[in-house]
């Protein structure tokens, strides 16, 4: 299997974060692809995806089963959860509620996705993250893409997030397309030619890629029905489907979102982000992160979550207001 890569310049607002350039990926059999500004362009070039034939077999079996449990699960829990996620996510919420839940979610969770692990790529320049940024196909829901997350917020990495809600109009046929399954998280990176799915072999990947020797911390591969799914139901599957009156069009630019995995104010706001199916560049600021400076610089805090819109030029520090944002820029009201 091949697939193709096309630079673009992303543009960023703050000026502490040098440019860098988005590179998606399309099998070799089809001539478009999603650029960084979210329009359709030509294929420019194929590279060959790095894979190991015997692990690619004998793999096969269980990522099916895998696949196919969990799809099930899903396709039980997520009518019963959208019962009592309080309807339309837009419509004004339960503040209290919202913030006790998703603390609940994080102590669930705790300690993975609130710090950077020692003797990865801590203390070290912003510019050792990878130089094409990797990119994750996912949904926020998802307590396998959780994993993943909370992966490269100890890793300290900067990635491309393409949200895959259940009845995305985009990025899951892109998954489905490239990978040949629908199946979540994916991995794209263009600095290997890799391609990947499975959640663990996927943290397996990036530690050994991006770790610096170091590996997973503990307790960070196993999963359980309190630290897996407990995210999940207490959040009744906020995150999980597309919005019903989301814009049907995607923004030029990319938004950007200064989080770390384990936050409950910055869950809520990716929760959004899923649900609108907005794609977002990821800087993970987990305590100990090399970003703190440049979000100090852009924010005068270091609180998160912080969202930066460079197609509007909206900065918002404040969870409250960033849904508010959200959801009326990129309903489909708003656009047409």
């Amino acid at each position: 299997m091949q697939i193709s890569v096309v630079n673009s310049s992303l543009c960023h607002p703050i000026a502490s974060f040098p440019s860098s350039t988005f590179h998606s990926h399309r099998p070799h059999r089809f001539s478009n692809r999603i650029s960084g500004n979210g329009s359709w362009v030509r294929e420019r070039r194929r590279l060959s995806v790095k894979s190991s034939n015997s692990e690619a077999k004998s793999n096969e079996s269980s990522q099916k089963s895998s696949s196919n449990n969990t799809s099930s699960f899903l396709s039980f829990l997520c009518p019963l959860l959208k019962v009592f996620s309080g309807g339309d996510p837009s419509q004004r919420r339960n503040h209290a509620l919202e913030v006790a839940t998703s603390s609940l979610a994080s102590v669930a969770r705790l300690p993975w996705g609130s710090r950077v692990s020692t003797g990865s790529i801590d203390n070290q320049d912003v510019s050792s993250n990878p130089p094409l940024r990797l990119q994750l196909f996912e949904f926020e829901a998802c307590p396998f893409c959780r994993r993943v997350r909370e992966a490269m917020t100890e890793l300290d990495l900067s990635v491309e997030v393409y949200p895959c809600p259940k009845g995305s109009v985009r990025h899951r046929e892109l998954v489905r397309r490239s990978g040949r399954k629908e199946m979540f998280p994916f991995l794209v990176d263009p600095n290997t030619e890799t391609l990947m799915y499975e959640s663990g072999d996927i943290v397996l990947y990036l530690f050994k890629q991006y770790g610096n020797g170091r590996g997973p911390s503990t307790g960070l591969l196993e999963s359980t029905l309190f630290t897996g799914w407990m995210p999940t139901l207490l959040r009744a599957g906020r995150g999980m489907s597309l919005w019903d009156k989301a814009s049907t069009d995607l923004p030029p630019k990319m938004l950007e979102l200064f989080s770390y995995e384990n936050n409950p104010y910055s869950r809520l706001v990716r929760e959004a982000l899923c649900e609108l199916e907005l794609p977002y560049v990821l800087h993970n600021i987990g305590e100990g992160s090399t970003r703190m400076k440049s979000l100090l610089k852009a924010s005068g805090s270091n609180k998160v979550p912080f969202l930066v819109d460079p197609n509007t030029g909206v900065q918002l520090g404040d969870y409250q207001k960033i849904l508010a944002y959200l959801f009326e820029t990129y309903s489909s009201a708003a656009s047409a």
